[in-house]
This record gives C-alpha cells, sequence and structure tokens, in this order.
C-alpha cells in the first residue's frame, strides 16, 4: 500500500491500516524510527485504555520501595544484556 503526500506533508493513511490498527478520527499515532531506518506507525493508546489489563486474582499492591527495585533490577539487567553483545 501506498499514499501521496499532500504539499503540506500530510499523508492520508490507507483504509486498510486505519481498520487493522483500529485507529479512527481524531486518534493519535506514534512513529518509531529504528536504526536500521525502517519507520513504524502505531496508535497511542491513552493509559485509561489500561484500566482492567491485569485480571483481579492478579493484582497485588506493592509499595514504592519495591517499584524502584524492580526498575533497578531491569535497568541492571538491560546494561548486562548490552555488555555481552
Amino acid at each position: 500500500m501506498e499514499s501521496a503526500l499532500s504539499i503540506k506533508g500530510q499523508a492520508t493513511i490507507p483504509k486498510a491500516i486505519r481498520e487493522h490498527l483500529h485507529l479512527g478520527p481524531g486518534d493519535r499515532i506514534k512513529f518509531f524510527v529504528h536504526p536500521d531506518g525502517t519507520v513504524v506507525i502505531l496508535p497511542k493508546i491513552p493509559t485509561s485504555a489500561l484500566k482492567g489489563i491485569v485480571p483481579k486474582h492478579q493484582r497485588r499492591r506493592i509499595s514504592l520501595e519495591q517499584m524502584e527495585n524492580v526498575i533497578a533490577e531491569g535497568a541492571i539487567g538491560g546494561m548486562q544484556r548490552r555488555t555481552r553483545r
């Protein structure tokens, strides 16, 4: 599929792509440019759409300190993976 740019630099997203991404008038999209030059377009999902994504039986309350520890562990793990490459 393809689309032409207007004089203002605007393009129409083909209907099949809009339907695939469940996009409607006023929805926002994000563009991601990868290091290899490819570009990915994804719908910007409002945080309110995430409500209820985790089933109640899997929810548990954790403290801010616990959250910070998990974030730190993830960051350290990510750095370790990058240095192994």
